[in-house]
């Protein structure tokens, strides 16, 4: 691995932690920013980052981004973890942001990227449908073109975070006699246009996170089609390889199992702290040997990105072995705190901490436990996922 910190490299990590720590607003350091933030309050560190000129550290350069190097993204990605910010919502910057600057017209660039950037515009993903999760091809959302628009009519579901959002880039069925992965196109659609509706979905931990979107007969202008009409597939896998890549998560893993320790060191087992029973440490032990792996296979990877190679199916396995690692911390950190997650803030209402029995750490874990299931499900089930490695790499 041929990927070190140099001096620079240190100096600029100094620099990143000496700026989070001196201006992440304090109003967002809450339990849980998902649920405990108002839409403006999620968005302060977006607009603060923005105004340092640091906000898409992925993104070119001449559209915005920061020009870091891969080591230098990796350093920030560490240092925002250590630090528990909040990170700026992912699906303009991370998914639409990069699909609009590389396949969307000069005009779209100019008309959507600055408010990507800014916080202005807040973005949700419209892909998923009641039957059509990891089997994406089989949607059923229907664009039909009527003079300079289309009329488009479709069933949006797990949305998240959809009762904020000002536009949703969706995927709709424009050539509905095509082969399943052919004759969809990719719509920008502005959630103030008549015919969206948002219906909430509460969650198993309690909370309103994702949606239901319903498409009546909403007019889109063809100007809002990304790339060319019935290529939408090719569009959506090129995101889905950015967010996938981005699941592995190991900055926010490693502050994980730093916060599971603790609340082992913390905890009583047979007299002792449940850090030094011998088969909670071995499973402790376990899952940092799996994070350190995937740490290293991450350095790997962005070693060979800067020197311009291709990922392949990395983004599978990043996205598999990335959010099994999440699922199995918040497990150990569910069966540490013991009878205390029997309860947690939804079911007394958020803001009733002091009436929880247990630490103030425990509330938190069975909340953190349930929404983390998901992890496994969105973005393409890790069987999906499973079944591109076996396909790309293994040629089966």
């Amino acid at each position: 691995m041929d990927l070190n910190f140099s001096p620079d490299d240190d100096a600029f990590r100094q620099e990143v932690r000496a700026f989070i720590r001196d201006h992440y607003p304090v109003e967002m350091r809450v339990a849980n920013p998902h649920t405990d933030l108002t839409k403006q309050q999620m968005l302060l560190w977006h607009r603060i980052l923005h105004k340092k000129g640091w906000i898409a550290p992925s993104w070119p350069k001449k559209f915005g981004g920061t020009g870091w190097s891969s080591t230098q993204r990796y350093i920030w990605e560490q240092e925002a973890a250590a630090a528990d910010t909040f990170p700026p919502l992912p699906f303009g910057l991370t998914m639409v942001g990069p699909v609009i600057y590389t396949f969307g017209t000069a005009r779209q660039r100019e008309r959507f990227l600055p408010p990507i950037l800014s916080g202005d515009h807040w973005w949700c993903q419209g892909y998923s449908e009641p039957g059509a999760g990891s089997d994406l091809a089989s949607l059923r959302t229907r664009a039909v073109q009527d003079g300079d628009h289309y009329i488009v009519n479709g069933h949006k579901t797990w949305t998240t975070l959809a009762q904020h959002a000002d536009w949703i880039f969706c995927l709709a069925r424009t050539k509905p006699d095509a082969k399943p992965q052919e004759g969809i196109s990719f719509l920008l659609i502005d959630m103030r246009s008549p015919g969206v509706s948002v219906r909430p979905i509460i969650t198993i931990d309690g909370v309103h996170e994702v949606n239901d979107v319903f498409l009546d007969d909403v007019r889109v202008p063809l100007e809002n089609r990304i790339g060319e009409e019935n290529r939408g597939w090719d569009y959506a896998k090129f995101l889905l390889g950015h967010e996938r890549t981005n699941m592995a998560g190991t900055a926010r893993s490693r502050r994980r199992l730093e916060q599971l320790k603790l609340i082992a060191a913390n905890e009583v087992s047979s007299g002792c702290p449940l850090i030094e029973d011998d088969a909670f440490a071995r499973q402790v032990a376990r899952i940092e040997i799996e994070l350190t792996a995937l740490e290293i296979t991450e350095l790997r990877a962005l070693s060979a990105a800067s020197r311009g190679e291709q990922s392949g199916a990395q983004a599978s396995l990043f996205k598999i072995k990335g959010t099994e690692i999440q699922q199995h911390l918040t497990e150990l950190a569910l069966e540490a705190v013991g009878n205390y997650a029997l309860v947690n803030r939804p079911t007394l209402g958020h803001g009733n901490n002091h009436s929880l029995p247990g630490p103030e750490y425990s509330h938190l874990v069975t909340e953190d436990y349930l929404n983390t299931r998901k992890k496994s499900i969105y973005g393409g089930s890790n069987e999906i996922q499973r079944n591109i490695i076996a396909k790309a790499v293994l040629d089966l």
